[in-house]
């Protein structure tokens, strides 16, 4: 096992002391509940030591995980990482500590993890989140078992049941979903009935969309959007969308930066769709604990909705996987959701 230097011999602004104790306190919680990791299975931490958030959560590793093998992404050549990862069997962990994103010649390394049935634990772009986000980042790691699981799964009963919703985000907008829903997908941190164990990090997350696209009509008022740097947005207002037939026909109270966004799918997929419908569940962030990184704030606790017409997960008959280009994240203001007869949102929480 490699020694991480400290924060001092790197040159650092180091992150209060008791960031590294609270990562490693969460850490653990998510090593033991959601990987059932113990010594009796290998272990490697692929890091790098570009920016504090990946110093502060390799330091926490090293804790959490003292019999693991630690290689410096930097400090190696990938074939020397990919060889570091080659002798590890299925149920092992690997974990990814990245300030942006590894790249390892076409080596697309979770899914090729994934292939070979090992636990990933990946924490991407933690470079775009310096000083005060990285503490929230921290924050946001910690695994509350019962909360999780507990709202999370009575969320998909919910979800696979309803024939319809209703996102009220306030001042009389109301997006209206007049479909039952797609079965809900999970991000819980509960992998023991799932294709593959772990993801990205942090977690806490129930998604689906409409069976029927074009059922989805009325008003929404988002407060942020991922721009085209896929950076969190956060207009001085709300921007209210207006959807017919499950596409956005008109926007309000819009921005540059968002008009940008609108322009570029429209200019690629000629219409607007609107797919995703994101139930985030962590409480770390809301609408005024924000991080930059859009794929870390997507857990947000709230609604998110995506725009354009990429959607992996769900086939739809007019539909080509791998035609839709854009998937843009969306942010709601939500002070209601209804699902059939049950509001499962109020007063900034799940209430499922």
């Amino acid at each position: 096992m490699s020694n991480i230097p400290n924060s001092v011999e790197l040159g650092f602004t180091a992150l209060p002391a008791d960031a590294i104790q609270t990562a490693t306190r969460h850490l653990k919680d998510v090593i033991r509940i959601c990987f059932q990791h113990n010594s009796s299975a290998k272990a490697v931490v692929v890091y790098d030591q570009r920016c504090d958030l990946s110093h502060a959560l390799s330091l926490a590793y090293q804790n959490v995980l003292p019999h693991a093998q630690f290689i410096d992404f930097d400090a190696n050549t990938p074939e020397q990482v990919l060889a570091t990862l080659a002798p590890l069997s299925a149920g092992d962990l690997v974990v990814l500590v990245q300030t942006t994103n590894f790249r390892m010649d076409a080596y697309r390394i979770r899914v090729e993890l994934f292939k070979r049935d090992l636990k990933v634990i990946e924490h991407p772009h933690l470079g775009r989140m310096p000083g005060d986000e990285a503490l929230l980042y921290i924050d946001s790691l910690a695994y509350d078992e019962d909360y999780y699981r507990g709202v999370g799964r009575r969320l998909k009963e919910k979800i696979d049941t309803a024939s319809h919703g209703v996102v009220d985000s306030g001042e009389g907008a109301h997006l209206v979903f007049a479909s039952s829903f797609e079965d809900a997908k999970l991000n819980i941190g509960d992998y023991q009935d799932m294709k593959n164990w772990g993801g990205q990090f942090p977690i806490g997350e129930v998604f689906t969309e409409a069976k029927d696209l074009e059922a989805v009509s009325g008003k929404v008022r988002i407060f942020v959007f991922g721009d085209t740097s896929f950076s969190v947005n956060k207009p001085e207002h709300p921007i209210t969308l207006v959807i017919e037939k499950g596409q956005v026909v008109d926007v309000l109270d819009s921005t540059p930066a968002f008009d940008e966004v609108i322009a570029k799918i429209k200019a690629d997929e000629q219409v607007v769709w609107l797919r995703e419908l994101g139930f985030g569940l962590n409480r770390s962030f809301n609408r005024d604990r924000l991080v930059r990184d859009i794929g870390t704030y997507e857990r947000m606790c709230g609604i998110h909705l995506s725009l354009g017409a990429k959607h992996g997960i769900y086939g739809k008959p007019n539909f080509k996987r791998g035609d839709g280009k854009y998937h843009v994240d969306v942010f709601a203001v939500t002070e209601a959701v209804i699902l059939g007869e049950h509001q499962v949102f109020k007063d900034g929480k799940w209430v499922a």
